[in-house]
């Protein structure tokens, strides 16, 4: 999730959400912790030690950070509470170890949310989206009997508050629905916007996103998705139903 110094107000929505990310194994981190929340919308900056944590927040600002408990230099709980201490940022605390008493203590520090390792990257980027809700002051709807977008369009909010993280080409096919206040979208509209060379663009594709969205609604949020299959039209929302 590298850390700002002391925010004083919450965050804007209108930007990606800013993480710094403390992982010593660089393979783990570079290649499957920063690409993966990247991919979900984050601006994602990555550390290897606590030493090097601090030198990136004395050159920029961050919303959350995201810390391995086991580091080379510094115990992972002794940095939640100095951050804890000197900011308000949102903390999410990753370990390999099964016990309760890292958890404990973790969330005892300040942190936000504690996860175990092997960490899945979209129960990841769910979590950060949680707290990236807290740290901007927006409270889940629920019982509202409606689907949102939300945290700048990069969540699929459920009509009982639960916020389903979206990748950048799922975040830009339900802004395209979502616009369209339930008329039908044709399908080369929503190609059009997914793909700079629509003639590069393999139409199963967008089959198969719409069918990724319509069974990670089912799965994590136990309901289908609104998303309607308009036959010979395209594809409608009907969030409002």
């Amino acid at each position: 999730m590298t850390e700002r110094t002391a925010p004083t107000q919450p965050p804007t929505p209108a930007r990606a959400w800013r993480l710094g990310v403390l992982e010593d194994d660089a393979q783990l981190r570079e290649g499957i912790i920063l690409p993966g929340l990247r991919y979900f919308g984050f601006e994602v900056t990555g550390a290897g030690t606590a030493a090097e944590l601090y030198r990136h927040m004395l050159r920029q600002s961050f919303d959350m950070v995201v810390l391995d408990i086991g580091l080379p230099d510094e115990d992972g709980l002794s940095v939640v509470k100095h951050l804890r201490e000197i900011s308000n940022l949102g903390i999410v605390m990753l370990t390999a170890n099964t016990g309760s008493d890292d958890h404990i203590q973790a969330l005892t520090r300040g942190a936000d949310a504690f996860l175990n390792k092997p960490v899945n990257i979209e129960v990841l980027a769910a979590t950060l989206h949680s707290v990236a809700r807290r740290l901007g002051g927006t409270q889940a709807q629920a019982g509202t009997g409606r689907w949102r977008l939300d945290t700048d369009d990069w969540c699929l909010v459920t009509p009982a508050g639960q916020a389903l993280p979206l990748t950048a080409p799922e975040r830009c096919l339900m802004r395209q629905l979502v616009a369209s206040r339930g008329e039908p979208v044709p399908r080369e509209t929503l190609i059009a916007a997914l793909a700079t060379d629509v003639y590069d663009f393999d139409p199963h594709r967008l089959e198969m996103m719409v069918h990724r969205l319509r069974r990670k609604a089912q799965d994590s949020a136990g309901q289908p998705l609104p998303l309607l299959t308009s036959r010979g039209q395209g594809y409608l929302f009907a969030g409002d139903a």
